[in-house]
Formats: structure tokens, sequence, C-alpha cells
């Protein structure tokens, strides 16, 4: 057994990772919930064909938004993609990022960074963007989203897969009740201050969390088009087929 394998298999991880060797590290989510990653991969998996088709997948790029450990990342290799990247803002994840990479054998890049401060003209833009469990867990939502349009390219595909609130609407009296605008959607304040240490929670504490109408409304409104919720399996995880859960595919 090597170091990086010994390593590897010395603590418990978020995702089920196979190493180079054929085993599979030990990991910590209850069995009720672990069938959210099968069901984000066959989600993002369907989507990824029907957008990209037949394209040779070698030629395109992809980006990960808050990776995590990276898995996600290994899933976009094995679908063919020729560049893959991560980002995440929490050092110790892209840490873990690359142990993981690392025992499975895979040439995979991972950078600590703030999706916030992603700069598209220094990051370059992918035909792929994830935005997988991220944005329920920020104070500026839209910004992320933001971020992700413009790391976009023309023409690619951004999949955003969040948890998202009862949805508010009707007229909203805006300065006068002869003035009145129509609610769009709204989003959920959540308070995760006493988390921030937790490795799949807010970095800030301060979480706003979007209804779905208020989710595709921004995205159309950052710059998307062809904005739509993706279908989720027979057998998928429990708060994405009760629609707790969504996985958006946007196209720029």
């Amino acid at each position: 057994m090597t170091d990086v394998e010994a390593r590897c298999l010395a603590r418990q991880w978020f995702y089920p990772f196979r190493l180079a060797s054929g085993q599979v590290v030990p990991t910590y989510p209850p069995p009720e919930v672990a069938p959210v990653h099968t069901t984000r991969l066959a989600m993002l998996s369907e989507a990824v064909q029907s957008h990209f088709g037949d394209l040779p997948r070698e030629t395109l790029a992809a980006i990960d938004l808050a990776c995590h450990e990276g898995w996600f990342a290994h899933q976009l290799q094995d679908l063919g993609f020729g560049r893959v990247r991560g980002f995440d803002a929490r050092a110790d994840h892209v840490e873990h990022a690359r142990l993981a990479a690392a025992g499975c054998g895979r040439d995979l890049p991972f950078e600590q960074a703030d999706v916030h401060a992603l700069d598209a003209a220094a990051t370059g833009r992918a035909d792929l963007v994830l935005c997988l469990g991220l944005i329920y867990h920020l104070e500026n939502p839209v910004g992320a989203l933001r971020t992700a349009h413009a790391l976009t390219a023309e023409g690619g595909l951004c999949l955003v897969e969040t948890q998202v609130a009862p949805n508010l609407s009707g007229p909203l009296d805006y300065g006068h009740h002869t003035f009145v605008k129509p609610m769009m959607g709204n989003f959920a304040i959540v308070d995760e201050t006493e988390e921030t240490h937790g490795p799949e929670t807010s970095t800030t504490g301060i979480c706003l969390v979007p209804s779905l109408e208020a989710l595709l409304w921004v995205l159309r409104k950052v710059g998307f088009r062809d904005v739509r919720v993706l279908p989720v399996p027979a057998d998928g995880y429990e708060q994405l087929r009760y629609g707790k859960r969504v996985m958006v595919a946007a196209r720029r």
C-alpha cells in the first residue's frame, strides 16, 4: 500500500472515491443521504449528453465551483471532458481534493478561491460550469450566479443544484399603496453562524436560500437562456424527488 493510499483510507470522506487499487474510501454520510451523490450524477450525465451530444468532449473544458473533495471533477473526467478544474474557498477542501485525485491516480488541478473572487478574464471560461450544493450556503447567491454566468462560455452549459425554499408571490406595495410591484420569488434566511466549521456549510454563516421561482428568474436576469429544471430519476434522492432540492440547466 502506498503512502497516498494509506492517507486516503485513514480518514472518512463525504464522497465514495474508488482508489487506483480498487479500494473504496470510508465515508461519513448516513445511508439515507448517500444517494444524493448518484442522483446528482445521473442528472448531470443526462444534461451533459442532452446539451453536448456527440461533440468530441476531449476538446471541452469544465469548471467545478465549490468542488469540495473533487468527486464531481472525477466524474467530469470520466465523462470525457479534456480539461477539468476545481475551485473551493476552503483550504482543507482543496488539500483533500488533491489527495483524493492522487489516490485515484488522476491528474486534476484544484485551487483555493472563493466563488466571488473568480474573474473570467483571469480564470478563463468553460463549456460546462458546475454549481452544485453551493448557492444556498451563500449570503450573496446572486453574485455567485453572475460569476457562474461569466465563467460559462458562449453556448455552454451551467448546472445549478440547490436546496430551495417555499415560494412567495403576489403584489407588494413599493413605497405607496398606489405603486405596486409583483414579487418574482423570494430568498429564505438560514442561520449557519454556529456551523461555519462544518465541511458542508457556509463560510460566513448567513445563508440565503432561493425559492425555485427566484432561482429561475435570477438565472435569466444574469444572462442565461433556456433555463430548465431537470427531471429526477424515479429512484432518486428524496429531496430532489419531492422538489425540496432542484438541479437546473442554464444555457449561455
